[in-house]
């Protein structure tokens, strides 16, 4: 038996630091879940009904700051929520794809805090990514999102970053409503396949709710972009670890 007010603390501790970098804490989640030994029927609907109201406040908070763009947003999501509702019906034994997805999230997380060139509000971005490429990559992230319970944002941000597609405090506003559209999609699609939502996740709502807003708050008006990429590191760094070790 869980108690379930030390877990809120873990998950209001997992939505500050996310939401900061415009992610909702769906790895964080679910990570803190199997090292407390959740029944793997109760995580990944955990992970994807938090992440749509951590998601929820942190892209209302970077879009009031201005930082959203809709040109760079759309043909990522016009294939991911699709994909997300479709792998959101099935049930998936990673331990062998969270090895992979904890490396790759890794090496994502070395080469933001290693890089010498920081990506800066300021600095000219390479500009908007193909609609081909947007399309694919969206799809990929998009199913991925929807297996594992994961929003997709801790994905997508490095793909927009290190291709200099949009800069830091844009990326976080465009992978927070990203998150936001994949995770609906995906927990929408667990429960057409019968899935049922878990106990405490009104407890547990309470506290990422005032984790995000917190850390949004902090991430949209008041970090500046090197402590930002700074924190994206550290972010894909826990993910990773807690990835390969769950």
């Amino acid at each position: 038996m869980h108690d379930v007010a030390v877990v809120g603390i873990y998950f209001f501790c997992i939505a500050v630091l996310y939401s900061t970098v415009g992610h909702a804490g769906a790895s964080g989640y679910l990570a803190t879940m199997a090292l407390l030994s959740f029944p793997a029927g109760v995580m990944k609907p955990t992970a994807l009904a938090l992440n749509i109201l951590v998601a929820l406040v942190t892209s209302v908070r970077f879009y009031q700051a201005g930082y959203f763009s809709w040109r760079l947003f759309w043909p990522f999501a016009l294939t991911s929520v699709p994909m997300a509702y479709l792998g959101g019906g099935f049930t998936v034994h990673a331990t062998i794809y969270k090895m992979l997805v904890g490396i790759a999230l890794l090496f994502s997380a070395a080469y933001l805090i290693l890089r010498n060139k920081v990506v800066s509000e300021e600095q000219r971005i390479s500009g908007f990514p193909g609609i081909p490429a947007s399309l694919a990559t969206g799809a990929v992230i998009g199913l991925i999102s929807g297996l594992t319970g994961v929003g997709g944002g801790i994905f997508l941000s490095p793909v927009l970053i290190m291709l200099n597609w949009a800069g830091l405090r844009r990326t976080s506003a465009v992978a927070a409503v990203f998150i936001l559209v994949n995770s609906l999609s995906g927990l929408a699609g667990y429960i057409h396949q019968g899935g049922a939502l878990p106990d405490h996740l009104a407890l547990w709502s309470v506290a990422v709710v005032s984790g995000g807003f917190i850390g949004s708050s902090l991430g949209a008006t008041r970090l500046n972009s090197p402590v930002l990429r700074m924190l994206l590191g550290a972010v894909l760094v826990m993910s990773g670890l807690k990835m390969v070790m769950a």
